[in-house]
């Protein structure tokens, strides 16, 4: 009922039975000729049972006899457009078939039947995941079958990337039941993805409406997220550190503004991420090698371009980004779980240690193993470019030099060696250093104080001192 002090329907007075003379409706669109350009119109712009990836169809038919109708013309449909179908792929499932049960079963476990044309009988209680279509060919009188009649489309299927369900209403059902359903479209636009809401970031900074754009964001983010492999959804989580990238989509629906914004960088990351999942394009033509042309970067640019990038990147954030600051300034004191932080943060603006490299060699026409540091270090200070491994054996040498070493204190020196050129830092002292997992399991800080004595804090001293000069 409407209620115009609130200008306001209240579903909860409506009555179940809305008169839309139903009866006198449905005998008129049981004609042939109404069926088949319906039919024609599906077969050519909307399904296709030959390709499962699309989902399912469940069609409402008035009848029982208009059931069979519309099963034959749809048959002929998908012939007359170039595109036949097998013939249990269209059905009929009502009371009057055999074993109707066994054909529910068929249409919601096996391949075919695609398309089910039925007038009540799945109506309610089926539970079919890959019906994605919903084509409505009769008009009910309760509002509560309507319900659930849209109900059967309404459960996701990760398998076929189902986010979405389409209603192809030859009726006008939809717009008789619309006001007065409680089932309403939550999103807007569906066809909005996630990069076309990182484009109107404005919109949620100053527009009213901005709970309906959080909507509308979080559901291109949950459809996104749903066509991710396992491999990008691991990917996201390592560079945002967010723990699950599922809970985390869940949550985003309830935050307020002011939260919601603080979550766009991850926004911008989930954005850069393809799914995963490409279209293979086939062709019979023969093929001819043009040459080999390599990108950096996220813009695929050219190496040197990469590098400028890289060194403005350095000095515009170098006193913006702490961690960074400690490597351009006091790389001795810098840890190992903040060189990951520096590592990572680059590596969300597209830089990476490797590409660096490549792009290094590709524009000076010099090979170079210098690390992460030696690039920061260079582009923030000048220092020159020194390879990952001289630099730390250099600095090795000097606490080789250090005392005479006996035989079994300089096989623990070359793990100490071999420790930093995996891991590039082992920390700013002894004991943060010797607290790292693989010196844990031989003993940590008190067993190298049991091998050097004094000297295992002494270690770590000269290493720092030495491994950036």
């Amino acid at each position: 009922m409407f209620d115009q002090s609130s200008e306001s329907i209240k579903s909860e007075k409506l009555p179940d039975n809305m008169n839309f003379e139903v009866k006198d409706f449905n005998k008129r669109v049981i004609t042939e000729s109404f069926n088949r350009v319906v039919c024609d119109y599906l077969a050519q712009n909307c399904l296709n049972p030959n390709d499962p990836d699309l989902g399912k169809t469940l069609i409402f038919a008035a009848t029982d006899s208009h059931a069979d109708m519309v099963v034959r013309l749809l048959k002929e449909s998908f012939k007359n457009a170039g595109n036949p179908v097998d013939d249990d792929a269209i059905e009929k499932i009502t009371g009057s078939i055999r074993h109707p049960n066994n054909e529910i079963k068929l249409f919601k476990n096996e391949k075919n039947p695609n398309i089910a044309v039925t007038v009540d009988l799945l109506t309610t209680g089926v539970d079919v995941p890959e019906i994605t279509n919903l084509v409505f060919l009769r008009r009910v009188q309760s509002r509560i079958l309507y319900e659930q009649m849209l109900g059967r489309a309404t459960r996701l299927c990760p398998e076929i990337y189902k986010s979405v369900f389409n209603i192809y209403d030859a009726v006008g059902i939809y717009d008789a039941m619309n006001k007065v359903t409680n089932m309403k479209p939550v999103v807007k636009n569906v066809s909005h993805d996630v990069h076309y809401f990182i484009d109107q970031k404005h919109q949620f900074e100053v527009n009213d409406n901005f709970k309906q754009y959080q909507i509308d964001m979080t559901a291109a983010i949950d459809r996104k997220i749903k066509r991710m492999n396992d491999s990008k959804r691991k990917e996201f989580e390592r560079l945002t550190e967010i723990n699950s990238i599922d809970q985390w989509a869940r949550d985003l629906p309830r935050l307020n503004n002011q939260e919601f914004l603080k979550e766009w960088k991850n926004f911008e990351q989930l954005d850069k991420l393809s799914t995963g999942s490409h279209k293979q394009y086939i062709s019979n033509e023969p093929d001819e090698y043009l040459g080999i042309e390599r990108g950096y970067g996220q813009e695929n640019s050219n190496p040197e371009d990469y590098i400028e990038s890289f060194n403005k990147f350095i000095k515009e954030n170098v006193n913006e980004i702490p961690a960074l600051k400690i490597v351009a300034t006091r790389p001795k004191d810098l840890t190992y779980d903040e060189l990951k932080k520096i590592k990572l943060e680059l590596e969300k603006k597209g830089f990476k240690e490797n590409d660096l490299q490549t792009a290094w060699k590709s524009a000076n026409q010099v090979q170079t193993t210098a690390d992460i540091i030696s690039f920061i270090r260079q582009a923030a200070v000048g220092s020159e470019l020194v390879d990952h491994n001289v630099r730390i054996h250099n600095a090795m040498q000097k606490v080789y030099g250090m005392a005479d070493w006996n035989m079994v204190q300089k096989s623990w020196l070359k793990k100490i060696e071999n420790q930093l050129l995996s891991s590039t830092v082992l920390g700013p002292n002894a004991e943060t250093a010797f607290s790292s997992n693989y010196f844990k399991r031989q003993g940590g800080y008190k067993q190298m104080r049991k091998i050097f004595s004094d000297n295992a804090d002494q270690i770590i001293y000269v290493l720092n001192e030495n491994l950036y000069v």
